[in-house]
């Protein structure tokens, strides 16, 4: 009996370090699977964007025979992706500025001060989470814009997004709860105001989560596609990627043109990976914590 008790700690921390290798590799796997899941439609529009059309179609292979770089460059020629990639930063830069803007000081506003109907406020704000911006009130938002003049430009679907930014508006809310407040009471005390401090303050220390804003926000506006498409209807010079790469599906007479499609579609991610790859920095501050106190 006196074997049997002094090996059971050491069988116990033994079968414990087994399951959690169990666990790791699961995990792993797991992790290793959705990412394949995620990564494959892109791998494949990837590949197909080097082949021909008919290797599309036909759907033999799925590595390119030859592979044809020039496919991108007709997809850009063709495509008139110059004027529509001005178009789309021109909507995605507008959009992101004016959104984190409005958002931010309005979450700024609601987290430092109270005011009358602040909770009806923030009740409205978490209301239009669950209002459609495309089909549901695509119409009023033409009708107004019309009433502006502005149903013919850009601007107006620029107004639209950036009136939708409670999301935005949420997410900074919760940086702005790990902001201590004694540092808004010690800036008081130097002299600043209210508005210097959210300037002077407030800012600096909220760039990581206005990074994370400002990425999902431009996302949201590079892959806009119903507004622009309404708005730009009788303005194809204005029209953003989104809609602009729809002008490639069918070349001369009527041949659908799936290369060139595929060119065009990984040219329109580029944008979004390199916005990304400066953004990330900002989430890697969130995982590690924007304040230290």
């Amino acid at each position: 009996m006196q074997i049997d008790k002094s090996l059971n700690p050491a069988v116990t921390q033994q079968s414990l370090g087994i399951r959690r290798k169990l666990a790791d590799v699961c995990q792993w796997l797991f992790l290793l699977i959705t990412a394949a899941l995620l990564l494959f439609p892109v791998a494949i529009t990837l590949l197909d964007s080097f082949k021909t059309n008919a290797e599309i179609t036909g759907g033999g292979t799925l590595l390119p025979t030859t592979w044809h770089f020039a496919n991108y460059v007709e997809a850009w020629q063709k495509g008139n992706f110059s004027t529509f990639s001005v178009n789309s930063l021109f909507l995605g830069l507008t959009v992101t500025i004016g959104t984190l803007i409005i958002a931010s000081t309005a979450a700024y506003a609601v987290d430092r001060r109270e005011f009358l109907l602040k909770k009806v406020y923030i009740a409205i704000q978490a209301s239009t989470l669950f209002i459609s911006i495309g089909a549901v009130v695509l119409r009023p938002q033409f009708d107004l814009m019309v009433q502006f003049h502005l149903q013919k430009s850009l601007w107006g679907v620029i107004i639209i997004l950036i009136s939708a930014h409670a999301s935005i508006f949420f997410i900074l809310i919760g940086f702005f709860k790990g902001i201590p407040r004694e540092l808004d009471e010690a800036a008081l005390i130097d002299g600043c105001n209210f508005y210097s401090i959210y300037w002077r303050i407030i800012l600096p220390l909220l760039r990581p989560g206005l990074g994370v804003a400002a990425l999902f926000t431009f996302k949201g506006a590079w892959n806009e596609y119903i507004l622009p498409f309404v708005f730009t209807l009788s303005s194809p010079k204005l029209q953003p990627l989104t809609v602009g790469l729809a002008n490639l599906r069918y070349g001369s007479g009527g041949a659908a043109q799936n290369h060139l499609i595929m060119a065009g579609a990984c040219l329109s991610i580029l944008p979004i990976l390199i916005v990304y790859i400066f953004a990330n920095k900002s989430f890697m501050q969130v995982t590690a914590g924007s304040v230290k106190g």
